[in-house]
């Protein structure tokens, strides 16, 4: 049909492809290379530029889960890459729907989360006119992603797809972005003059163990070693390398301690966990080994190691190695290929003196905190009800911390026990991501049991999307320790400034999240008593609804972290 004089462009739009099977859309073209890359969903919020997209995922058998902030889509496709190790796939409009976009791309970046967003543009025919939602999105993106490009042909729709999931994987993980244009992705081309990716044909193996002659050196020192600790980062999870760091740390008989998304690598009660003496077995070891986790500010940029240990750090990106700290040995690969080499290059040592010296700190460390994670005071220690999620747990539950000074204290008690079962922004420290990661996680693992803990104020920044898990049948057990302050910021400035300027620009409302929760379709629940936590708990499992516990906890209590202020040193 030709376009009328009165038919208008919208409509154009919107109308479906033809039916020749010798041609095809732009938007077809990359549904298709998101099938060939395995991709089952994509998170997304409408907007006429992308249209298109959809279209070609419901041929193609791909869900489309939309949300009500871009943001929400973003964080979900980190979080969906997180958990099954894919990629994950977030589609968003052009203009504001990219740049809000951006928050969610950038968390990603500093996490080294291997995600695609996929943006909308303006027609090229229109480029500089001033067309709706037009921006520079590849200028803003190229600083927080690994490759951003506008694909300038629909022909290479699918082609340009596969090349960004390659770069997603090239050294450590991270986003890449794509923007394209309306008229590519509306366009139809000749099926015969298109790329289209085979699955499992165009990307090779990352999974490097590095140089063999800096694996022998590290397997000689650690034969060598009396006192040695292992630290296993969020890389050691990306890179799905937990098997072989398991087989290393216990036939080399290497006390353990994990960070990030490593966390749950190895139970809790395993002989060779340790958790709470981290600091003073780095105090002193004489062999420090850092696996897939920078030395930024998480790790006191690598002051915090004394100048008395071998230091050696083993990452997928070579740019990592010896950033911001002097080291002794450094090895680029990947972390499990590298870890199963130097298992069979070395051998076990009968460390029981430095294990006993270790559990005894640690041991004395958790009794000192005791009292706090037990105590029945009114309001409720932030510790309390920590340890009430922590004995609420399964096997399966998947824990996603989204908040600061709650998750703080968190950090320090909730133990996941299997791999992959922890979730939290990562570095960049990016609040509101509670919501879309346990939209991901219940994607990805829907029978999985998915518990979030929120800070009422990190809850506040996409809490709306709660309305897409009931919406989408997505049952999770979500808990806000509610203080009614961003007492992370609050303390600082009580510190700095004293207690007549601690409540500016921090202070929240007494909002009732229970009562959010039930007027969305979900079950909602108040706790006030610290004895009432765990039945509440029970209650939300059982409801089979997204649920918010909203527990009011002391707001003048305030995690060690946040009172040495570690984020900024």
């Amino acid at each position: 049909m030709t376009q009328t004089a009165t038919e208008s462009s919208t409509e154009k739009i919107l109308r479906r492809p033809s039916e020749d099977p010798d041609t095809i859309s732009g938007g077809h073209l990359v549904a298709k290379a998101l099938k060939a890359e395995g991709v089952d969903v994509i998170f997304t919020l409408c907007g006429g530029h992308i249209i298109d997209i959809y279209d070609g995922c419901v041929d193609e058998g791909i869900e489309v889960v939309d949300v009500r902030h871009e943001q929400v889509a973003a964080h979900a496709a980190d979080g969906y890459a997180r958990i099954t190790g894919k990629p994950g796939v977030a589609v968003v409009t052009a203009g504001p729907g990219t740049t809000d976009a951006v928050t969610g791309v950038a968390n990603a970046f500093r996490a080294e989360s291997p995600m695609l967003l996929i943006g909308g543009q303006g027609a090229l025919s229109q480029h500089k006119m001033g067309s709706l939602q037009d921006l520079p999105h590849v200028d803003m993106m190229q600083p927080i992603t690994k490759f951003a490009a506008t694909v300038p042909h629909t022909s290479r729709s699918a082609d340009m797809v596969s090349m960004a999931f390659r770069e997603c994987y090239n050294g450590a993980p991270g986003p890449s972005f794509l923007e394209i244009p309306r008229d590519v992705l509306d366009a139809e081309v000749k099926l015969a003059d298109c790329t289209i990716p085979e699955p499992g044909r165009y990307r090779a193996s990352t999974k490097s163990a590095g140089d063999p002659a800096a694996v022998e050196a590290l397997a000689g020192l650690i034969a060598r070693s009396e006192k040695p600790a292992i630290l296993l980062g969020t890389q050691v999870w990306t890179g799905r390398g937990t098997d072989a760091a398991i087989e290393m740390v216990r036939k080399l008989n290497v006390p353990a301690y994990m960070n990030g998304a490593a966390r749950g690598t190895l139970p809790p009660g395993d002989p060779h966990h340790f958790h709470l003496s981290r600091r003073y077995a780095f105090n002193n070891a004489d062999l420090i080994i850092i696996v897939g986790t920078p030395f930024d500010f998480r790790m006191g940029y690598g002051r915090r190691l004394p100048a008395t240990a071998k230091v050696v750090q083993i990452d997928m990106d070579y740019r990592t190695v010896g950033k911001n700290r002097d080291i002794d040995l450094g090895i680029v690969g990947d972390p499990g290929a590298v870890l199963a080499a130097v298992t069979q290059a070395s051998h076990r040592r009968n460390r029981q003196a430095w294990f006993d010296e270790l559990r005894a700190e640690e041991t004395a460390a958790y009794q000192k905190r005791l009292p706090r994670q037990l105590s029945d005071a009114d309001p409720i220690h932030p510790l309390r009800l920590a340890h009430e999620i922590n004995e609420f747990l399964t096997e399966d539950s998947i824990f996603i911390g989204d908040g600061g000074d709650i998750v703080t204290f968190s950090g320090g008690v909730v133990q996941p026990k299997a791999p992959g079962h922890w979730m939290d922004p990562g570095p960049l420290g990016t609040l509101g991501v509670g919501i879309p990661f346990a939209m991901a996680a219940k994607y990805a693992r829907p029978d999985s049991e998915v518990v979030c803990l929120f800070g009422d104020g990190a809850f506040s920044l996409t809490g709306w999307d709660f309305e897409t898990m009931v919406r989408f049948g997505l049952p999770f057990v979500g808990v806000v320790g509610n203080n009614s302050s961003m007492n992370q910021i609050r303390y600082g400035q009580r510190r700095k400034y004293g207690e007549a300027r601690e409540r500016v620009g921090n202070t929240l409302g007494d909002v009732h999240y229970d009562k959010f929760a039930e007027m969305l379709g979900g079950y909602g629940e108040e706790v006030r008593d610290p004895a009432q936590i765990a039945p509440a708990l029970r209650r939300a499992r059982e409801s089979g609804l997204p649920s918010l516990i909203n527990v009011w906890v002391d707001p003048d209590a305030y995690a060690p972290g946040t009172m040495n202020q570690t984020m900024y040193k």
